[in-house]
């Protein structure tokens, strides 16, 4: 079993679902609302867990109704919580989401409350922890400076470093310089790169050299329906997209990295990752919610057996 830390957010999603999205002004009837855990933190870690992962999360959440939620999944997921800060007055990180049901398209907006305050020494109170991780998993719904402690901690301990580049913000020029891992999905590898990936994999290569340039050890780019690509710039792999009847994307791409995360840490061939990651983020989009449809590793193994 592989041990998976990482800071991130501890965000509460307030969905709401229906036959379209309201356009500016417009007041659209919904279906359905549904409020429960999420945050890209919080999502991935959840996915790694229930992959097979032990987790360690570094976050924080406030002394509210929304704080309660986060603390039940907390414990209910079996997520270790000696470096979640529970902060006092304070407001819980949330999200609004729009779910359009006609194609299970999202539209979001996120208020980081507890999350805009994870600083670069919270990260370095779990140090102990780092030194005997499998990987470090982080994204970029927290302060920067977090994340380049986390960069910093993995280096020193010789532990692959995992970005999940979301949601997209410019990066300070040679920062990725030695980053083990970058998972841009094709919108955020053309903000990264300026490469649009229309032709895959042919533009999904040029974009992942590019990343490589800049001193990425290993580029995987999430293509939605077509799947995902990896390169080291020796080797590479195209893993085509697993046709599910999806309701809800939210939470993909957290899922794919948190799966991944563990077959990183748990030393899978890298085509094996890759559908196990695949995999697991195909089932999550069969289903309601961020954190909440995250699949089981048996889950995820029988969908890359059938």
């Amino acid at each position: 079993m592989a041990t998976i830390i990482g800071p991130g957010s501890s965000n509460v999603d307030v969905t709401g679902y229906a036959p379209r999205v309201p356009a500016a002004g417009e007041t659209v009837m919904g279906t359905e609302l549904k409020i429960g855990p999420g945050g890209k933190g919080l999502n991935q870690m959840t996915a790694a867990r229930r992959a097979g992962s032990d987790v360690v999360f570094i976050s924080r959440y406030g002394n509210d109704a929304f704080g309660s939620i986060l603390k039940e999944c907390y414990r209910a997921e079996g997520i270790f919580e000696k470096h979640i800060t529970c902060a006092e007055g304070e407001q819980t990180a949330c999200a609004i989401i729009e779910i359009d049901q006609g194609n299970a398209q999202n539209r979001i907006m996120v208020i980081p409350g507890t999350g805009q305050n994870l600083t670069a020494a919270h990260v370095m109170a779990a140090e102990a922890d780092f030194a005997t991780c499998d990987a470090v998993l982080t994204q970029l719904e927290i302060p920067f400076e977090s994340v380049t402690a986390a960069k910093e901690l993995a280096a020193k301990y010789n532990k692959p470093f995992i970005l999940n580049p979301a949601p997209f913000c410019p990066l300070p020029d040679g920062w990725l310089d030695g980053v083990d891992w970058i998972t841009p999905n094709e919108t955020e590898a053309a903000l990264l790169t300026g490469v649009a990936i229309e032709r895959i994999p042919e533009d999904a290569a040029l974009a992942a050299q590019k990343l490589l340039d800049m001193g990425v050890k290993n580029v995987v780019i999430t293509l939605g329906t077509h799947g995902a690509y990896w390169t080291n710039g020796t080797d590479a792999c195209h893993v085509p997209g697993i046709k599910v009847d999806a309701v809800d994307t939210t939470g993909a791409g957290d899922t794919f990295n948190g799966a991944l995360a563990t077959a990183i840490g748990e030393g899978f061939p890298m085509a094996d990752a890759l559908r196990f990651a695949n995999a697991a983020a195909a089932i999550s989009v069969t289903r309601h919610g961020a954190a909440v449809s995250c699949p089981t590793r048996a889950e995820i193994k029988e969908m890359v057996r059938s």
